[in-house]
């Protein structure tokens, strides 16, 4: 591995390489909260040309810096120079930023949906004049240039909600940099670009964030997927406690090698365990025939201490199958059973009095009150427990939830804080404590990291693990390879609503399970059955 890394030092960098030219510069920051330290004498460095990850786990600084860079925060202390110019941090505003030549992309990409793509633009830049009225010809030839710079082959006419997700955030990202020419360079940078995205449509994204980057364009990112990363990034600065832990400059590091710079230490929790002995084979639950929405027949069985993975392309069903087994959807035909007995739900409550547990996709909309506290969202689950004499005795509510917070390992100030204080990780930490309250015997995850950072990955992966251990049957639906091979005893994947292959543990590496993914085998349809 050839990098530049880390020495302790001024700002925690090493010196720059002899003819080294840095699209921006910052150094020395400091930033307080209330007394809690979030920078202590960080820095960053991003050169010209380069695409630059920015990484770190929760609370290690990294939000801060971008939103010190964007003005929305003002740093304590620091040298920031973009392209050579100096800013005075004291003055320093988003208009600021603005003129300097910052282009931000976040994970709310900031478009409307029902407004076409060229409307979209006008709102950022502007409607053009001709006349008393809007030019609507000038305005679409412009943005069809501008589509075809960034390779996107879309009528401007088009509403964004059509749209591909990975369309739609390279259309922010053209949005963001319309104004550039051959006289104003700018940076653009990306947070979490590809949070919201399925794993191909990550790919195609940031094969073309790769294409402008060749092209001269100066490129930072900020994301929890590593390998994603580690696919376009050619330099890496990685945060720890608000300090430079490590930049490597011109690297190919391995995913392990960001991961102990991340957390200052070896994480095995990410790596598969190679390990099915625990699942003793006694079936928990099965599926014949399931049919309904995208899923078109799929067939299967989970047993007792196991994790089974489901993974396939978006619209493969795999999101559609755990909904219908918790009860959210009816089924057009197919049997289940559930501990050797015939099993129905006619809804959610019916699936959870019988044992069944879910952690869905959509935390914030679907799993959480993010205006009450993480006592009261850990509570949910198990009203009837905690429930005396008409009323919720808060001393007992607090009480489990201080026993959950300490066994998971949330990050919090109490149980009376804000859900929506917290970091997405430890969100999920308490989603996850929640339901394994319950001690279900069958667990349904959606996409259960998505979002958080690779320490409160490692927890949850533990937390998974020791459900299963403990005699949980697990199904796990995820569009994250990486985290189906780390994870799982048995993967499933679907194409079109349909069981192409199965794959145990160990038999393939994440390449070899992409390659299954994306080959889309067509599966003969199941024969049709009423429901049970």
């Amino acid at each position: 591995m050839t990098d530049s890394a880390m020495n302790p030092g001024a700002a925690g960098i090493t010196p720059a390489a002899p003819g080294t030219t840095y699209a921006l510069e910052a150094l020395h920051l400091d930033k307080d909260f209330a007394g809690t330290r979030a920078l202590n004498d960080a820095a960053l460095r991003v050169r010209s040309g380069s695409v630059h990850a920015l990484l770190g786990g929760n609370g290690s600084g990294k939000s801060t810096t971008i939103k010190i860079l964007a003005g929305v925060y003002q740093a304590d202390a620091g040298d920031l120079e973009i392209f050579g110019t100096p800013y005075d941090l004291n003055s320093y505003t988003p208009a600021t930023a603005q003129q300097a030549g910052l282009r931000f992309v976040h994970q709310d990409l900031g478009l409307f949906d029902d407004l076409s793509i060229e409307e979209n633009f006008a709102l950022d830049s502007g409607y053009p004049r001709s006349g008393p009225g809007i030019d609507w010809r000038g305005l679409r030839r412009r943005v069809a240039k501008l589509l075809e710079e960034y390779e996107l082959d879309i009528d401007p006419r088009a509403p964004i909600s059509r749209l591909r997700p990975s369309d739609q955030t390279m259309v922010a990202i053209a949005r963001a940099l319309q104004e550039q020419d051959a006289d104003q360079r700018q940076i653009l940078v990306l947070d979490e670009p590809t949070a919201r995205l399925a794993a191909h449509e990550s790919e195609l994204l940031l094969e073309r964030v790769r294409r402008r980057a060749e092209l001269g364009q100066t490129v930072l990112i900020v994301s929890h997927r590593l390998r994603e990363v580690l696919a376009v990034s050619d330099d890496f600065t990685i945060y720890r406690d608000g300090r430079v832990a490590a930049e490597l400059v011109a690297s190919s590091p391995t995913e392990d090698e960001l991961i102990e710079h991340m957390a200052g230490r070896s994480v095995r929790a990410l790596r598969p365990t190679g390990d099915v002995a625990h699942s003793d084979r006694v079936p928990v639950f099965s599926v014949t025939g399931l049919r309904g929405g995208p899923v078109r027949g799929v067939d299967f069985t989970v047993h007792r201490g196991e994790i089974l993975g489901l993974t396939g392309l978006v619209g493969s069903g795999r999101s559609s199958i755990l909904k219908t087994i918790f009860g959210e959807h009816a089924p057009e035909s197919g049997s289940m059973t559930l501990n050797g007995e015939p099993y129905a739900p006619r809804s959610v409550g019916d699936a959870m009095e019988a044992g069944v547990a879910m952690v869905p996709e959509d935390r914030v909309h679907e799993a959480s009150f993010m205006d009450q506290s993480v006592a009261e969202n850990l509570a949910l689950a198990t009203l009837n427990e905690n429930w005396t004499k008409g009323f919720m005795p808060r001393s007992r509510e607090r009480g489990t939830a201080r026993d959950l917070i300490a066994e998971y390992g949330v990050k919090v100030a109490g149980p009376d804080a804000l859900f929506s204080s917290m970091s997405g990780g430890n969100q999920q930490k308490v989603v996850m404590a929640r339901w394994m309250h319950r001690s279900p015997s069958l667990l349904l995850l959606d996409e259960p990291t998505q979002g958080v950072d690779v320490m409160s990955r490692a927890d949850l992966y533990d937390s998974i693990r020791r459900a299963a251990a403990e005699g949980c049957a697990v199904v796990v639906a995820s569009s994250d390879l990486g985290e189906i091979h780390a994870l799982c005893d048995r993967t499933l994947v679907l194409s079109r609503g349909r069981i192409s292959d199965e794959v145990a543990a160990g038999a393939l590496d994440v390449d070899g399970l992409t390659s299954l993914v994306l080959r889309e085998k067509t599966v003969p349809e199941a024969p049709t059955e009423a429901p049970a």
